[in-house]
């Protein structure tokens, strides 16, 4: 009778155990929803930004290019960590998009221009929020993976570690971007 009893308890515990890493991993995954969602939406702000700076900057191919191959390559990314990789060069090739626009002043008084930048800034700091919204639930999880007595079953169940949406400080993002006039 009483060895009924533990295993009820111990079926109870490993049932409370999972339900807790599923609500976990599930918050993970709206947080990182809601990043898709803004990303996305500067996925379709950027053809209209490059077009409007290409009028004025004609010369600048490079920087049109690689703002052009860093959008294509994030919304193409594969898995989680290439997506996050893809993500951070795309932020470091839309500074160097900016930083050109610096040396055109006839670009910046541009109303369209304006507004797209504008449009472009609220995007950002918006993926920033959802970032640390992310990285947040991903702290709670990764954690909850690590400490006893969840740690005993985590793996069991198939659950794994998820990453951070980190600045590679190596990368473009992370660095200042050079203007010169």
């Amino acid at each position: 009778m009483i060895a009924l009893y533990i295993i009820i308890a111990i079926a109870i515990i490993l049932m409370f155990l999972y339900n807790s890493l599923i609500r976990s991993r599930n918050r993970v995954d709206e947080a990182w929803s809601d990043i898709e969602v803004q990303l996305k939406r500067r996925y379709d702000l950027i053809p209209n930004l490059v077009e409007t700076v290409k009028g004025y900057a004609a010369h600048e191919k490079g920087v049109f290019e690689n703002v052009t191959q860093a959008r294509a390559a994030a919304m193409g990314a594969g898995n989680l960590q290439e997506k996050l990789k893809d993500e951070n060069m795309l932020s470091g090739a839309l500074k160097s998009l900016f930083a050109v626009a610096e040396n055109y002043p006839d670009l910046k008084a541009n109303q369209n221009f304006m507004q797209l930048q504008s449009d472009l800034t609220d995007t950002e700091d918006k993926i920033q929020a959802a970032r640390r919204f992310y990285n947040g639930n991903v702290r709670d999880f990764n954690t909850k993976l690590q400490v006893f007595p969840t740690n005993m079953f985590a793996s069991m169940f198939g659950f794994s570690a998820k990453p951070f949406f980190d600045i590679d400080e190596k990368g473009p993002e992370g660095q200042p971007v050079k203007v010169s006039f």
